[in-house]
């Protein structure tokens, strides 16, 4: 057989197996949207769309979303009727949030703003020096570098003075970090391991990503927020230096769910059940609801996170996000806060770390301009955080980015804390970062090249997988 007729031969065969699995991402794939992308994709042009089908295109597991859904049901059984009984009108707007989520507000939290990396760093290390019984940790990237190592060698110590010491990091987000760095923390004392979402392992699985980032030590205090380990965090890595970030330290009732969180993902990968301490009396004056989102959820509890969030704005809504590619909803949602009056601004960064996504961005920035939102470009460095600041008493700090991925594909965390001393200090960190911002227009768009326009429309065609 000559070559032109065995290329032909695998044209045919390619063709044919791009429509066939066409059909499984029409029967799979969760969005309308996304169906019909992957399926004209694999149908017409199957040469360059298969493997990253094969990479992004699974949208279910299972096992996971068993384990996920019995948790919340006991969950929703052990709280039904209370979740929002005596609480004050500022935490009953919220009130269909915490029913999806099946939990509830925790009153009396102590809440600490840690504001980028040294300080929220500190706060880590501080904490686990005076661990005396449990330290449990998640975090979406462990990277071995100068903090990776200062972490490492915290945590060693702590396992060596018999402190149960437990840690899980994702396996792709974490996927440069060397065998050795585990090995040695395995030795010393630490259950260490990668989450996934199947416990047999798929190499060709990119999505359903573990991005939450938990500390909690002794069952009392605990940390979320938008930093993982390593020097970039730290502001030591041009040229996205300095790196601008934000993390939350809270003691209450509310670090019960955030250990309720990583016991579920703990239970996931191990089988088996991790410490579960009693928090410390309520002493502060907040009210905390733990959001732990993700694609088990029934609903896509992300982005109806941020829907409720903006739909409560009755003055302002002030958000920051490193990217900014909204669904539907979202874009809705904030269209209608500037219809309302609310003062609705959003932070963005000014430099890459991804450019398909700063694209996107970019171009939704646009619509958003158009809209009557205003939107601002952080200049001193990248800017990571994910905050919320809602009225004047309202805000929150978690790991959830407003794009399609927090939305319906990476397992996230977050606390929406309401508050007004709070929400004061949210309001006061924002307007510095704001004022080191600068506000854009709508001819960042029409001022720019042609090819650079069409590459910002083209990326956003892939808006269901940035």
């Amino acid at each position: 057989m000559s070559f032109p007729q065995l290329l032909t031969l695998l044209v045919i065969a390619l063709h044919i197996t791009g429509i066939v699995v066409a059909t499984h991402a029409v029967m799979h794939t969760r969005t309308p949207q996304g169906a019909f992308a992957w399926a004209l994709g694999l149908a017409l042009l199957p040469y360059v769309t298969l493997l990253p089908y094969l990479y992004l295109g699974r949208s279910h597991f299972s096992g996971y979303i068993t384990l996920h859904r019995s948790h919340r049901q006991r969950l929703s059984q052990a709280s039904e009727g209370s979740e929002l009984a005596g609480l004050p009108p500022s935490c009953t707007r919220y009130g269909a949030l915490a029913r999806m989520l099946q939990g509830t507000f925790h009153p009396g939290q102590q809440l600490r703003l840690l504001i980028d990396g040294e300080a929220t760093f500190e706060a880590i290390f501080d904490a686990i020096a005076q661990a005396e019984r449990c330290v449990l940790m998640q975090f979406f990237i462990f990277h071995d570098d100068e903090l990776g190592r200062r972490m490492q060698k915290a945590l060693l110590e702590r396992a060596a003075a018999g402190v149960q010491v437990l840690v899980l990091f994702d396996g792709i987000g974490s996927h440069a970090l060397p065998r050795h760095y585990v090995e040695r923390l395995r030795q010393g004392g630490v259950a260490i391991h990668p989450f996934a979402t199947q416990r047999h392992h798929n190499r060709f699985q990119l999505n359903f990503r573990n991005h939450r980032k938990i500390v909690v030590v002794d069952g009392w205090l605990g940390f979320l927020g938008g930093l993982n380990v390593g020097d970039e965090y730290l502001g030591l890595k041009p040229p996205l230096a300095p790196w601008r970030d934000t993390h939350l330290q809270m003691s209450g009732p509310a670090v019960m769910d955030l250990q309720r969180s990583f016991a579920v993902d703990w239970h996931w990968v191990t089988g088996e059940l991790p410490p579960m301490l009693p928090p410390r009396p309520a002493q502060g004056d907040a009210y905390t609801l733990i959001a732990a989102t993700g694609p088990a959820d029934p609903q896509e509890s992300c982005s109806l996170y941020f829907t409720v969030a903006i739909n409560a704005a009755c003055k302002r809504l002030w958000l920051t996000t490193p990217y900014f590619v909204p669904d539907q909803a979202v874009m809705s949602a904030l269209r209608l806060a500037v219809m309302r009056g609310v003062d609705v601004r959003v932070l963005i960064p000014s430099r890459a770390d991804h450019h398909a996504v700063f694209l996107a961005s970019t171009l939704h920035a646009h619509d958003a301009i158009e809209a009557g939102i205003r939107i601002y470009r952080y200049q001193p460095g990248f800017v990571h955080q994910k905050v919320i600041l809602v009225d004047d008493d309202t805000a929150s700090v978690g790991s959830m980015n407003l794009d399609n991925r927090s939305f319906r594909l990476n397992f996230e965390i977050g606390a929406l804390n309401v508050d007004r001393a709070f929400a004061a200090d949210v309001e006061r960190m924002l307007l510095d970062d704001f004022g080191k911002a600068v506000e854009i227009t709508g001819d960042e768009y029409r001022r720019a090249r042609y090819p650079r326009r069409l590459a910002m429309n083209v990326a956003r065609l892939f808006d269901p997988i940035l």
